[in-house]
């Protein structure tokens, strides 16, 4: 079958069905653009050729089963079905300042074992494919279009690590970018990697403008390595050399998850401001957020806020981020959908 997602594919198939491209345009704008039931979507098309079309193309391939609303802010946790029975969560996020963004998963579980991280405990089981990618951002517009919501920012910051399914990223990317399907501005992208240096330049030389962000968590190799596995490897040094120069118009986003006692004291203050010199970023300083089995603390608002202002008073630019979710186990790091056996 043909991928709705398949824009050339849909082209293919309306040029051999006799179906133009005003009308043709009519339906992508239905279903990428204003979000409309499958039924209104289809609407959009010739009488003739709609079970043609049904019977040829694709739609979006996850089950909702579950929703969680917080009581306390604006985040929504979705729990999604793929075909072979596993469990994925996306996460809706609606902000004070009334912009919307969706944190969307790339993998069933995830390889990369990072210690503070909830969705670390499940392993990996596999790859989602671009359809699964893309069917999370379907999914979250028709909820949000109920609240005359529409959806601003994607942040590939769920479940798995982006970089790691590379080829199913990008063309989930030039789909999100694409003029005739969802057309998201690239500083509405973002994409969120533990830190793979081959791919963070493959990624660069093919998505420049799309922002992309450095789980660091630690500026001291050695805190760094304990806290992830993947810095054995992806050493310190190692990723300086991918980190653009000051001065570049696409920063590089410094995620630093705060851990009481581990990365929160004074050396570890210098060796960010350190590390970080000579480079252009912009520093996400992210409290913890607890989950089961997890064997660290928060560090608290008072401290988190000082070392913000000695980053800043060192020329960094900062952003403290308040945690969404959290009631629902939806917040940075919480996410650990559970994986069901196939046919549950």
């Amino acid at each position: 079958m043909i991928s709705v997602y398949d824009i050339d594919g849909l082209a293919r198939w309306a040029s051999a069905h006799g179906v133009d491209e005003p009308t043709l345009k009519r339906f992508r704008v239905a279903f990428f653009k204003k979000a409309l039931a499958e039924d209104d979507c289809l609407a959009m098309l010739p009488p003739s050729v709609r079970a043609a079309f049904q019977a040829a193309v694709a739609l979006p391939s996850l089950d909702l089963v579950a929703r969680q609303d917080s009581n306390r802010d604006g985040a929504t946790k979705l729990s999604l079905r793929t075909a072979d029975g596993h469990r994925v969560e996306a996460v809706i996020l609606r902000v004070a300042s009334g912009r919307t963004s969706l944190c969307i998963s790339s993998q069933v579980g995830c390889a990369a074992n990072c210690q503070f991280c909830a969705t670390a405990k499940l392993g990996l089981a596999r790859n989602l494919t671009t359809d699964e990618i893309l069917a999370q951002v379907s999914l979250a517009q028709r909820l949000l279009r109920a609240e005359a919501r529409t959806l601003r920012n994607i942040v590939f910051m769920g479940m798995g690590e982006p970089l790691h399914n590379e080829k199913n990223l990008y063309a989930a990317l030039d789909t999100l970018r694409n003029p005739r399907a969802f057309y998201f501005a690239d500083r509405h992208l973002m994409v969120s990697t533990v830190g793979m240096v081959a791919a963070m330049g493959r990624f660069r030389e093919r998505f420049p403008t799309v922002n992309l962000a450095l789980s660091l968590h630690s500026a001291r190799q050695e805190v760094r390595r304990d806290l992830m596995p993947a810095a054995k490897s992806q050493t310190l040094e190692k990723l300086r050399a991918v980190f653009p120069p000051q001065g570049s118009p696409s920063p590089l986003m410094i995620e630093y998850v705060l851990l009481q006692g581990v990365n929160d004291g004074p050396d570890d203050l210098t060796a960010l401001i350190d590390y970080l010199r000579g480079a252009e970023v912009h520093i996400n300083l992210i409290p913890f957020n607890p989950h089961p089995g997890a064997a660290f603390t928060p560090v608290g608002k008072a401290e988190r806020e000082a070392f913000a202002h000695a980053l800043r008073r060192a020329g960094y630019k900062v952003t403290l981020r308040r945690s969404l979710g959290d009631d629902i186990a939806a917040a940075c790091g919480q996410l650990a959908g559970a994986r069901a056996r196939p046919g549950h």
